[in-house]
Order: structure tokens, then C-alpha cells, then sequence
């Protein structure tokens, strides 16, 4: 079948078991081949073939709603609604997104990048259809390892407390991005391995089914009896306890497992849950093989051999080096103990887990529990390291508000993935957490502008005592500059000026440095001589440095990759207006009021004009302006 030619799922409905298995084989192959050029998620996805299939066979989309927690393994859903032909565009600049979106297809009814909203948003929509009183199935598709997000387990007990008509589809792959944690993902090992339990029940009901009626008191021994079992070969049925029909565990790769489970669903009155058991990566042995989250998520690949096509970089990973800073500091200060929800693998933390396995805690996703745990650990005077991607770090923002910043609490915030990300575009793009951390009393913000002063920022915040203080560094790698051995406390609160310049200043901390020093380059060969300031403690900022800046009158250019409402630049505005400084001109450049989608880094800065010669035209501009004010005043 060309899958290039699908419209709609609409043909799914008269194929046999032989051609949707043909059709399996097709996607798949499609898949490993298409994003061993574009990248992207392709263990997931891998993983749901026949099972997105079988819903899309089994259900009418988009009058049916299927809900995709996180997302990213949505891929077989836009190969069968249409869009194969624009798989080669995949996460690339203007080109398919790796999430549903609704703007892409009437089949995409819900977005998100974040685990653990489909629940949620699935009980909004079928409120919505009981109210105006329609007709048609809520399906959200949800992974096991989603269910440690509280939102999800919020829902579900909304949802079991209503009786709402929902199936919800648990995608048990046993494995997110990194091998789940939990008592959660205990009772789901269990439900696997108890099809003796389902066997048993079906049989003990269809012999009270055969039972003459005596009266209620059968009835309710009947049903002690059933509970009884129930307890005896698995151990607390956690959905059926929340109000759910419990359906499974079933193999989520075959066709007629499904079909009949499916169909036993749809005439359940009342929330079901149907347990489906994948394989991660099934049918590409590399990802199949893939035990620790190496396949979750890809760039560009040999679909031979499953190398990794390495990139062109100089330094190291900035996760990693992070990572290996804390685990070295970790050896000298036994109080540093570090926390992550779910993220070990992607923040490149191994190395601590295997070093300190008891002063280290992955909690699944979780980061609202993760932000509060850091909390209780600093009230016993230990120093917890909090890694964190920025866009996951929204999701506790009043646990870091409430818990950490107002009681002053010691603790070490990694943000990772600060600033753009590129390919999983705007639901992970870091931008904002400038903007929402900065308004904190108590809390201290810094960037550095490379590896080297970011390994000496590590050993600031962990010997920092004055309260919670974190560290953004980007996705990516360092520039590849030498390396002090030995580490040291940089002054909280100051600036350094990395190029002297009579005429202008610009203000700017992080990734973006490298484009100020290129623009202060060119503009030095048009005989403008710009002052470059590396602004890497974006809160509190130098106040002596910003006092010396604006009483000399320089035109001050701030830049940062970052949203502009309340960030960097906006402090700088407030310091100037709160200090007497009313006629100093001053221009930001940054994030502009929108969300930013997927593509390449350099070409998102470029459409947003935060590039070397944007850099050139501002400093010009803010120069022609002070010299007509001047003007006006001789």
C-alpha cells in the first residue's frame, strides 16, 4: 500500500487480519526509514502500530475522540489521517509537527508534549458530549509511566467518582523515557502477569450466570466471592477499586485481541479500562533492544545499523557536563543529594545513580513531588540537586513559589534545556522560566557563557546557603574551552565584561554571548566600539556595574534567548526606572509575545530576529536615537 495516498482512516474498516498486518509491516518499516533522516520519537511509536491501527479500525475519527498523552507516539495516527506525505518535513523547520496539533488535522483533538493531561482533558470532553446530549466515544491513550503524574491518578478518581462513559486505553509498554518507578508501576507488573485472574472470573461468573435467582443474599455472596478472588491472585485491583471495568491485560500487538476487547468495551456503560501490554521499539532491533531510553527520542540514525549519526561538536554535552560537576562534588559533600522526575537518562545523571545510589531519586513524572521532596531535604540540611527541564519545571512553579522560595529553602535547581530546543518545538522550548522565576522573593537566577564557568556555577550554588538558586544551562554542547581543574565560588550577583566599548553596552548572559561578541566585532569595524557584559547572574543582577553603565549614558542593548514580558530585559528596565534613570535608553531583544514551534535553533532565532545583524541594526538605532536627543537639547 502506498502510504502516501491515505486520506483518511476511513479504509481501515474493510481490511481482513492478513492486510492489517501487511499494513503493520508497511508503516513500520516507513517509520525506521523516515526518521533515520529527520529524527525523532521512534521507540514509541514503533511500540502502538497495531494498536493504533486497531482503534482507528474500531472507532470513527474525529466524530470518536482520541486523546494522545504526551503525544509523541502519535506518528501511526497522522500515517493513517493523512499526512505520510509530509514525514519528510517531520520536527523540521515549517514541517510536520512531533505532537498532535490541531491546526495540522480535524483528527487531532488534543496537544500536549507534557504526560498526564489526556485523563483530564478527556473527562472535559465528555462532560461536554453528555451535556449536549451527542453520541460518540472519548478514547484517551495513556502510558504506564504517565500514571505517576498526579494529574493523571486526579482524573481517574474524578472520572471512576462520575461514571463518566470513557475508554481509557493504558499503553503498558512497562518503560517511559527511563525504566518507570513507583508503586503504580508495581500493581501494573502484577496485572501483567495475572491473566489467571481474568481466566478464573469469567469462569466463576458464568457459573452464577447458570444459578437459579434465590434472592440477594446469592447475589452478594456472588459478588464477596468474586472480590475475594480478586484479592487472592492480584493483589489490590487499583482501576476496578477506582470505579473502571477493568479489561486485560491483552496483547497490544495482536489484531484479534484487540478487536474483541475493543468490542467488549464500547459496550461497557460506565469508564473501562482496557491494559495493553507493548513492546517498545517492536520490530527494529536496536530499539527493541534499548533498556535505558537511548530510543525515545533520536536524531538522525543509520537505519542499518542504528549508529547514531553523530554531530560536528567541539565541547561536551552540557547535560553531562552538569551532571559529571555535581556527581565529582558529590564525593567531597556528603549532603547533596539529587532528585529527577524521570529524567536520568536525558539529564545525563548515570553517573550519580551508579555513585551514590541511596543520595539519589528518580520519581517518575512527578514534578510537583519532585520540587517538595527537594524542599523536605533541605529543611534537614542536606543540599538537594533538582534536575529539571525547563518546560517540565512550569509544572511546579507553586511548589518552588510555596515550598522552596517562601521559607527560604537551600536548594540547587538544575534547569536543563534552557532556552530553544529546537525539533520538539513550542510545548518544550525553554523560555520561560526566566520570566516566572524571577519574581520570586529569595530566589537567585544565573547562565553561563560556557562550560568552564559553568562547572565553577555548580560549585557556587552548592556552596551557596542564602537560599534557593538555580542554574539554566542549554540543550546542546559547550564551546570546547579549556577547563579549570580546580573549581571555585564565582560572587553571587556579579558581572563580568568580556570586551570594553566606549559607545554602547550590550547585556547579555548564556547562549547568546557568542552573537553579541560577532555583532560588537562587526560594529567595531564601522567605528563603533561596544561594550559586551556578561550579565550571567540574571537575578540578582550587578547593580554597582549597572549604576557605573547607566550614569556614563551608554545606550544599553539586552539580549536574551528567553520571553522578554518580565525577563532579563525587563529587570534592567525596572532597576533603571527605580534608581532615577529616566531618560537612559534601553532596547531588549528576546522571545517576542508567542509561542515558538519546532525547527532548527539558528533558524527560529533568525524568523524571531535574534541574530548577529539584528544585533548591529539595534546598537545603530539606539545610537542615531541618542544623538538626536542630544541634538535637541544643544
Amino acid at each position: 500500500m502506498d502510504l502516501n495516498k491515505i486520506s483518511s482512516p476511513s479504509f481501515l474498516k474493510n481490511l481482513n487480519k492478513r492486510q492489517l498486518e501487511q499494513l503493520a509491516k508497511e508503516i513500520r518499516s516507513f517509520l525506521i526509514e523516515k526518521c533515520s533522516v529527520t529524527g525523532g520519537h521512534i521507540g514509541p511509536n514503533l511500540g502502538v502500530v497495531e494498536l493504533t491501527i486497531m482503534l482507528h479500525k474500531m472507532f470513527d475519527s474525529p466524530k470518536d475522540k482520541f486523546l494522545w498523552d504526551v503525544g509523541h507516539q502519535a506518528y501511526v495516527h497522522k500515517i493513517l489521517t493523512g499526512r505520510a506525505n509530509q514525514f519528510d518535513t517531520l520536527r523540521q523547520f515549517k514541517g510536520l509537527c512531533g505532537f498532535p496539533k490541531l491546526v495540522e488535522s480535524e483528527h487531532d483533538e488534543w496537544e500536549t508534549g507534557h504526560s498526564s493531561t489526556s485523563l483530564s482533558a478527556a473527562m472535559g470532553m465528555a462532560a461536554a458530549r453528555d451535556i449536549k446530549k451527542e453520541k460518540n466515544y472519548v478514547v484517551p491513550i495513556i502510558g504506564d509511566g504517565a500514571l505517576t503524574g498526579g494529574m493523571a491518578l486526579e482524573a481517574l478518581n474524578h472520572i471512576g467518582h462520575e461514571k463518566t462513559n470513557m475508554i481509557v486505553i493504558l499503553n503498558d509498554n512497562e518503560m517511559s523515557i527511563a525504566p518507570n518507578v513507583g508503586a503504580l508501576h508495581s500493581v501494573l507488573g502484577r496485572l501483567r502477569t495475572a491473566k489467571e485472574y481474568s481466566k478464573a472470573k469469567e469462569e466463576l461468573e458464568s457459573l452464577i450466570n447458570k444459578i437459579p435467582v434465590l434472592g440477594g443474599k446469592l447475589a452478594s455472596t456472588a459478588e464477596r466471592v468474586k472480590d475475594s478472588l480478586k484479592y487472592l491472585v492480584v493483589s489490590g485491583v487499583f482501576f476496578e477499586e477506582l470505579g473502571f471495568k477493568y479489561l486485560g491485560p491483552i496483547d497490544g500487538h495482536d489484531f484479534e485481541a484487540l478487536e474483541t476487547t475493543l468490542l467488549h468495551a464500547k459496550k461497557v456503560k460506565g469508564p473501562v479500562l482496557v491494559h495493553v501490554i507493548t513492546k517498545k521499539g517492536k520490530g527494529y532491533k536496536p530499539a527493541e533492544d534499548d533498556t535505558i531510553g537511548n530510543w525515545h527520542g533520536t536524531g538522525p540514525y543509520k537505519m542499518e545499523t542504528g549508529a547514531f549519526v553523530k554531530s560536528d561538536t567541539k565541547g561536551p554535552a552540557w547535560s553531562s557536563l552538569i551532571a559529571e560537576t555535581v556527581r565529582k562534588v558529590s564525593h567531597e559533600d556528603e549532603r547533596v543529594v539529587t532528585i529527577t522526575p524521570a529524567m536520568p537518562v536525558g539529564s545525563k545523571l548515570q553517573g550519580i545513580q551508579q555513585d551514590f545510589p541511596h543520595r539519589f531519586f528518580d520519581v517518575g513524572i512527578a514534578e510537583q513531588h519532585a520540587a517538595t521532596m527537594a524542599a523536605g531535604l533541605a529543611t534537614q540540611k542536606m543540599k538537594p540537586f533538582l534536575a529539571i527541564y525547563s518546560t517540565f519545571l512550569q509544572r511546579a512553579y507553586d511548589q518552588v513559589l510555596h515550598d522552596i522560595a517562601r521559607p527560604n529553602l537551600n536548594v540547587f535547581i538544575g534547569i536543563d534545556r534552557a532556552g530553544l530546543v529546537g525539533a520538539d518545538g513550542e510545548t518544550h522550548q525553554g523560555v520561560f522560566d526566566i520570566a516566572f522565576l524571577r519574581h520570586m522573593p529569595n530566589m537567585t537566577i544565573m547562565m553561563p557563557k560556557d562550560e568552564n564557568e559553568g562547572q565553577h556555577m555548580v560549585k557556587t550554588a552548592i556552596e551557596y546557603d542564602g537560599g534557593p538558586i538555580a542554574l539554566r544551562y542549554p540543550r546542546g554542547n559547550g564551546l570546547g574551552v579549556p577547563m579549570d581543574d580546580e573549581l571555585k565560588v564565582l560572587p553571587i550577583g556579579s558581572w563580568e565584561v568580556l570586551r570594553e566599548g566606549k559607545d554602547a553596552s550590550i547585556l547579555t548572559f548564556g547562549t547568546t554571548i557568542p552573537m553579541a561578541m560577532e555583532a560588537a566585532e562587526a560594529l567595531a569595524l564601522q567605528g563603533v566600539e561596544v561594550e559586551v557584559v556578561n550579565a550571567r547572574f540574571i537575578k540578582p543582577m550587578d547593580e554597582e556595574m549597572l549604576h557605573r553603565i547607566l550614569t556614563n549614558r551608554k545606550p544599553i542593548l539586552t539580549i536574551e534567548e528567553a520571553v522578554l514580558q518580565g525577563g532579563f530585559g525587563s529587570g534592567v528596565l525596572e532597576f533603571a526606572h527605580d534608581h532615577g534613570y529616566q531618560n537612559s535608553l534601553i532596547d531588549r531583544m528576546g522571545i517576542p509575545d508567542q509561542f515558538i514551534e519546532h525547527g532548527n535553533v539558528d533558524q527560529l532565532l533568525e524568523e524571531i530576529h535574534v541574530t548577529a545583524e539584528e544585533t548591529v541594526a539595534r546598537i545603530h538605532a539606539l545610537l542615531q536615537h541618542k544623538q538626536q536627543v542630544g541634538s535637541k537639547l544643544q
